[in-house]
């Protein structure tokens, strides 16, 4: 089994475009693993965000909370260097992230956005 590993961005930018990753993602063949502190930093800018920003995590977490995925701890608290660190253990997860940095870290396929709501794995 494949996972994809969903970090914050990839979450908010899903919601800005309206892309219904949760049904996406398993027609690719994926389980979907979201980190706490990925969950972490979405309650931190549904609290302490700015406008767009605090709205789209608050749906974001609306949205988590009625779907089915699995926690995982990236014993970590930079949620980017807990990313790197998970796929250099693990060549079968795929990371869904729009951090060249992340990207660029890391041998493992990344789950990116293409167009207007399309997800890829390159």
């Amino acid at each position: 089994m494949k996972y994809a590993v969903l970090d914050t961005n990839f979450i908010l930018s899903c919601i800005r475009k309206k892309i219904d990753f949760f049904e996406m993602i398993p027609a690719m063949g994926l389980k979907i693993l979201i980190p706490l502190q990925v969950l972490d930093e979405l309650r931190k800018f549904s609290r302490q965000g700015r406008g767009q920003l605090k709205e789209q995590a608050k749906f974001a977490l609306t949205l988590l909370e009625n779907q089915e995925f699995q926690r995982i701890d990236l014993y970590d608290k930079n949620v980017d260097n807990g990313l790197i660190k998970l796929a250099e253990k693990n060549r079968n997860y795929i990371i869904g992230t729009l951090d060249a940095a992340i990207k660029h870290k890391t041998r493992n396929p990344s789950l990116v956005i293409r167009g207007e709501k399309e997800l890829e794995i390159i």
